[in-house]
This record gives C-alpha cells, structure tokens and sequence, in this order.
C-alpha cells in the first residue's frame, strides 16, 4: 500500500486488512501549519525537502505551449457519501468512473474541495477550488483541479450535495441520490499540465496535475457554506516552481 494514498486528498486505502498507524496531526494554522509540516514526522520531510510541490502560480514565465492530448472523462453518478475529515469536505465514488491521458486509465476515488484556491493562474487566485483525485491501477494518481469564481446563482453541480455535508469533523454522511461528477466540470476541458506532490501531508511527489483553464461558477452562499463549516482557509500556500515547466 502506497502512502500517497492518505491524502487530504484522504486515505483511499480503507480496504486494506492491516493495521495501519495513526497519521501525525497537522493543521492549516499556527505550529501545526504547513510552513511546519515537514517537522512533524519523519514520513512528512517531503513537505520541506520536496522539489515539485504543489499548488503552484501557474504563469507565463514557467509556461509552454504543447500540443495535449484531450481528457476523455467518462464519469456517470457514482459519488456515494460525503464526509468532512476536518482538513476538507471529501465526496468518495465508487468504481468504474475514469479519466484516460496519454493512453493510461486512472478511476476517480474522490473528490474534495479547498477555499480559497491553492493553485493560482497568473498569480489569481480563486474563491474555492475543487480536486478530482484519480489513480492507476498501480497506484499513481492524477488530480483534475477546477477552480470556482463568485457568482449570484448556485453551482448545480454543487447542489446535488451540498445541502447534506456535515457540519462536525470526522461526520460522515450517506449520500441520498448519487453524485454525478461530470456536472462539475466547465463546458470546455483546455487544461494546464504539470509535475507535482499531494498539497496535504506526506507532501508525496509524482502526481500528475490537470487544471482546467476555464473557471466554473459557484454562488457566495454556496462558498460561504463550506467556509464557515472549515471554520478556517484550508489552502497550502504556493510552492517554488523550481525547474518545472508548465504544459498548456
């Protein structure tokens, strides 16, 4: 079982027969926060020593033009339960719901949101950001990020859920009618590509990044919701691009 796998993105592996360690606590604030979450544990040094973290600004100094191959998405309603962990609002799905790139099939484990945006365009950032998170069926993931601007009418994608996340840490919820994920997504799938970590701890590397180009919408009360029920930002700051590029 890889470890990447306990993301805030969340821990995907539950399945697992073994007992596994309790992770070390961290936060978004304070002594707890991420400019400290490298010194928490030994299994968290990635967050501090790592080269290609994430979220990044993606600009036009780190950009290059590529031809990318289009996503085939072939997402159906599959979202079965929402859960707030208390780093995040997790929405779990279950299988047969993939994203193809490059040839390779990754399956859609979750998906979970941020506010305000870890990653930024152009030094912008957004009101919230949401991670489509997908793994290989060796374990490598790929996460689809999607950012939201303030709007005055509700996100529909939103609204299958959104009146049923919990309001307490650790509170689970079954889902009444599945979740369909494709209703999330803009009209237009342009995308940047680039090399990164998960954005929670362990910090692991070798996640392949997609960000849609095109932001959706989302009303203030919608963002306003799951910003009260965090009860804080649950962004990690940007990270040093370092020598990566950035694929559009």
């Amino acid at each position: 079982m890889k470890p990447w796998l306990a993301t805030g993105m969340l821990l995907l592996s539950a399945g697992c027969a073994h007992v596994q360690e309790k992770p070390t606590h961290w936060t978004y604030e304070g002594a707890e926060g991420p400019e400290h979450w490298g010194e928490l544990a030994d299994s968290y040094r990635m967050c501090t020593v790592g080269k290609n973290q994430s979220p990044i600004n993606l600009d036009s100094q780190h950009e290059i033009e590529a031809q990318l191959s289009p996503l085939a998405l072939a997402y159906k309603a599959g979202g079965k339960e929402v859960l707030n962990n208390g780093h995040t609002v997790q929405v779990s799905y279950e299988p047969g719901n993939t994203l193809t790139l490059d040839g390779y099939s990754y399956e859609l484990k979750q998906f979970h949101f941020h506010a305000p945006s870890e990653n930024e365009i152009d030094s912008k950032q957004y009101p919230m950001e949401a991670h489509l998170v997908h793994a290989d069926k060796d374990g490598n993931l790929a996460v689809l990020a999607l950012m939201f601007t303030e709007s005055a009418t509700d996100n529909p994608g939103l609204n299958q859920f959104w009146s049923q996340i919990p309001a307490k840490a650790e509170e689970k919820v079954a889902l009444t009618t599945k979740v369909d994920a494709s209703k999330l997504l803009p009209a237009k799938h342009d995308y940047y590509r680039f090399n990164g970590s998960l954005t929670t701890p362990p910090c692991t590397e070798g996640v392949v990044w997609l960000v849609m180009k095109q932001p959706v919408s989302a009303s203030k009360a919608q963002i306003e919701k799951f910003s009260q029920i965090m009860g804080h930002p649950n962004n990690r700051p940007v990270q040093p691009v370092n020598a990566r590029t950035v694929l559009k």
